[in-house]
């Protein structure tokens, strides 16, 4: 193994070299306390930081790390996610300024955001804990500056190491808060069907975001706590924070109902962001959702391929096929109904909506319009007339944030209503209007059956080569993911929340394609594809180490699947 020194040795003479020169730096390198493993450097400094893989293996026993902290999944998961957050912080205070064109200058790991996810950027082995990260190896235009390569490579990094791995740096405290932090949550995730739940939000929690672009935490001083209304209080023993109460929202059909900027959408996002767990100081630790909660709204413009959307949409002018479904360009209604159809084809269990990003005429036909338009007129039966059937049926819980169709009061075994930001249990309240002034709607089409038709994916349909015959696969922002001659676009998918996680879904594409035999169901594949990553890690996604994978759900990949304008399935 090549010695620190040696590498200044090695970049010294290059001062000044085309920046191809520093290719000559693979390999690896010995700093004493830890190893350096230069694997690739990209051959141009304005290539971005996924292009460059360095690993650094760090000693476990000189770590903070003790063997009983990392017993069980969810532990050795929140263990590397503390390591990542110290490697983000350290690195950005020390060298998280571009000192020169591109990404000259820096020294960074892939940004964890507020939860805490399984990260392709720490891994634990048995005997070192091992830091993927990107150096930007330093360029005046596109000519090598070896002098300040000397300083990032053998000053700057060994610091930046020593902050955030060493046990004389690390508050052992902190580590295992964050780690408790993360078990807590997932016990009190995994006790929600034996309470009969779907989710639950602690008392004292702070829910509010910093602003509508970023997921951090709002000034605690200018927000509410959460503060449960004493008929929907639930208590429960949590393995380390020990007995808390809070508000369990039960199955069946919720309304989260209230004035506008009171609170209701902040709840239901609340309750979205519930099926991950969240860092110590996010406000949301102890606020868990099932896993299986599919946020759902209506998105104009989305691909649809071969969809069963009979239950919702059927009866189109001219005779249209809707048990398989497809076009181009979804309207409002048609693209909430693929959407619902779609959550429940890979196993949603709970269905979020929330009335200002839904399509109006999808979640109900008023009185006034159905006496003006007759049903044999209108292909769309309402969402107000199927979430019973849902339930009852299929077992799908509704959680539903509204503020102006009180029609909803008749089919709802829960009311929340949200007065300046505290939670009132007024189902009882929602009964009686709906008593005293019965709704003269009539309920449309409740009797047709909600039995989706399974699909089938056609590996061929999933082609990462572009129209010039090159692979391309790559994101840049979180909603939007380059494969092959497709731009797929994911805004509606508000529960994809990093961009290492998109780019990890965009590999996953790719890797489930060995599974599409032309007999499997798209659900199948899926389950397959998880059930691998859950085996042997996100390593198995690319045959180069990468840095920049971090966990999602099954969900969130069938639904970028399906909004790729090439994929294409065959119904059963």
């Amino acid at each position: 193994m090549v010695t620190k020194d040696q590498l200044q040795k090695k970049i010294t003479p290059l001062d000044g070299m085309d920046y191809g020169a520093y290719q000559s730096l693979i390999g690896t390198y010995d700093f004493d306390r830890f190893s350096l493993i230069i694997e690739q450097i990209p051959k141009d400094p304005y290539a971005p930081p996924h292009t460059g893989i360095y690993r650094i293996q760090f000693p476990l026993t000189d770590t903070a790390i003790e063997a009983d902290m990392i017993d069980s999944g969810i532990e050795k998961i929140a263990c590397r996610d503390f390591y990542a957050r110290q490697f983000f912080y350290n690195s950005t205070k020390i060298a998280g300024q571009r000192r020169g064109p591109g990404y000259s200058g820096i020294i960074t790991i892939n940004e964890p955001g507020q939860t805490i996810l399984e990260r392709s950027s720490v891994v634990i082995n048995e005997n070192s804990l091992e830091i993927r990260c990107f150096v930007g190896l330093p360029a005046s235009k596109r000519n090598i500056k070896a002098r300040l390569a000397v300083k990032m490579l053998l000053e700057e990094l060994p610091e930046i190491v020593s902050l955030s791995l060493h046990r004389g740096h690390t508050d052992s405290d902190d580590l295992l808060s964050h780690i408790h932090t993360a078990v807590d949550a997932e016990f009190l995730r995994q006790k929600l069907p034996d309470m009969g739940l779907v989710a639950f939000i602690a008392d004292g929690a702070i829910l509010p975001r910093e602003s509508g672009i970023s997921d951090c935490t709002m000034n605690k001083d200018s927000v509410i706590p959460f503060e449960t209304p004493e008929s929907l209080k639930t208590e429960i023993d949590l393995p380390y924070a020990g007995k808390i109460t809070g508000m369990g929202i039960p199955q069946g059909i919720t309304l989260l109902a209230g004035g506008g900027y009171h609170g209701k959408s902040t709840l239901l996002q609340a309750i979205e962001m519930g099926v991950y767990n969240h860092i110590a100081s996010d406000g949301r630790e102890q606020c868990v959702s099932l896993t299986e909660t599919v946020k759902v709204r209506s998105y104009s413009g989305r691909h649809v391929v071969k969809t069963d959307i009979s239950p919702f949409i059927r009866n189109l002018p001219f005779r249209e096929d809707t048990s398989a479904f497809s076009t181009e360009n979804a309207s409002g209604s048609t693209s909430q109904a693929a959407n619902i159809i779609e959550a429940m084809e890979v196993g949603a269990k709970v269905i979020l909506m929330d009335e200002d990003t839904c399509a109006t005429n999808f979640m109900i036909r008023d009185m006034y319009m159905q006496k003006l338009v007759k049903k044999s007129d209108e292909p769309i039966t309402s969402y107000i007339d199927k979430v019973r059937q849902l339930y009852l049926e299929k077992k799908i819980s509704t959680i539903l944030a509204l503020g102006g169709v009180g029609d909803y009061f008749e089919v709802a075994d829960h009311v929340i209503q949200m007065i300046k930001y505290h939670p009132q249990d007024v189902s009882a309240q929602a009964k009686d209007i709906i008593h005293n002034y019965p709704t003269k709607r009539v309920k449309e089409d409740i009797e047709y059956p909600i039995q989706p038709k399974a699909r089938i994916p056609v590996a061929e349909s999933v082609d990462p080569m572009s129209e010039y015959g090159k692979w391309r696969l790559y994101t840049t922002e979180v909603n939007t993911l380059h494969f092959g001659q497709n731009k797929i676009d994911l805004t509606d998918l508000e529960q994809l929340i990093e961009l290492s996680q998109t780019k990890a879904i965009g590999f996953s594409m790719l890797y489930a394609r060995q599974y599409m035999d032309g007999k499997r169901t798209l659900k199948q594949v899926i389950d397959l594809v998880m059930a691998d990553l859950e085996e042997n890690g996100l390593d198995i996604l690319n045959e180069k180490i990468s840095g920049h994978f971090a966990q999602f759900r099954s969900f969130e990949l069938a639904f970028s699947l399906n909004r790729m304008r090439s994929f294409n399935v065959n119904q059963i």
